[in-house]
């Protein structure tokens, strides 16, 4: 370990010099400590690693090998065969548009609806403040539940509509609150001496508070973009149409049939040598391993996008 550097009194001290840095080696028992603090956080990164590494891994081994459970730490008769075949699924390319579509738009407008009105509900001068926001809080912790709320958009011509993705999700309290809290904890001098010199409500909010704001909004748009990626309800129970079938949908009903989709798969390349050898030939692991990862690995990236920013 490295030592550790102090203010201490110096021998200098004493003829009236002032306190001078003085390096102070670190005990043992502060190094076993250090060493200990270490091991256990690499212990827990890799049991969150690993789940995600075990599927990778047996996405690209031997598929008879994955299916009996032997491709354990490391890849073993690599091949990419399962990721050409998954590829080849119909209607897999348009559901990953309409998941990115929603996901991109869904983003946006949820953390642009929690940015303001996270903003105005700090606002003493807005007209009932108090009642709007409690009004929006209180949808966290009360529902009518999934009929009611079948009904509801099907009155609004929600089903097979692709704004069925989008429009319920705009005003998200949990979200709002985040934004509120992070506004109130900002220096109201801000906003005070920006009213005086005649900036209005707007100007505020989007020339002085947005820029301000950025590592709670970020915060907002990774907790939405990971909400939006990975949601299938709103398919299962208003989507029957199969051109707005999300990808996550396709993953649910693919996983759901993995058995007969893997034969599907084998058929279709029966007339390849290559497709003959068991290390290659689809199984009910192998396709529920590697459409996973293709759902699990774009949403992946929006971390390290927004992380600048926290």
């Amino acid at each position: 370990m490295s030592d550790k550097t102090s203010l201490v009194p110096s021998e200098n001290v004493r003829s009236g010099n002032p306190l001078q840095p003085v390096k102070v080696r670190a005990s043992t028992i502060d190094n076993m400590i250090s060493v200990l603090i270490y091991a256990l956080f690499a212990l827990f990164a890799l049991i969150c690693v690993y789940p995600f590494y075990s599927i990778l891994i047996n996405t690209i081994s031997a598929n008879d090998l994955s299916a009996r459970g032997d491709v354990i730490f490391f890849p073993q008769k690599i091949h990419f065969q399962n990721y050409f075949d998954v590829f080849k699924i119909p209607g897999l390319w348009h559901a990953a548009m309409i998941s990115l579509g929603r996901t991109l738009i869904g983003t946006t407008l949820t953390v642009g609806a929690s940015a303001f009105l996270g903003y105005m509900f700090t606002q003493e001068d807005m007209w009932r403040r108090r009642f709007w926001y409690r009004f929006t809080i209180i949808t966290m912790y009360f529902n009518a539940g999934i009929i009611p709320w079948y009904l509801t958009m099907r009155s609004l011509h929600l089903t097979n509509n692709f704004l069925a993705y989008i429009l319920p999700t705009i005003v998200a309290p949990f979200f709002i609150i985040l934004v509120k809290t992070f506004v109130e904890s900002t220096p109201k001098e801000l906003q005070q001496s920006a009213s005086i010199d005649g900036a209005g409500t707007m100007t505020i909010f989007f020339k002085i508070m947005l820029p301000i704001c950025k590592p709670i909004l970020a915060t907002v748009a990774i907790f939405s973009a990971v909400d939006q990626w990975n949601a299938f309800q709103d398919t299962l129970l208003l989507v029957t149409d199969s051109k707005l079938y999300s990808l996550q949908f396709i993953l649910y009903n693919y996983i759901n049939q993995a058995s007969s989709l893997s034969t599907m798969v084998n058929l279709q390349n029966a007339g390849s040598t290559a497709m003959a050898s068991l290390a290659t030939k689809q199984t009910t692991t192998s396709i529920r391993m590697t459409v996973t990862i293709i759902v699990v690995a774009p949403i992946l990236l929006i971390y390290p996008l927004f992380q600048r920013f926290l």
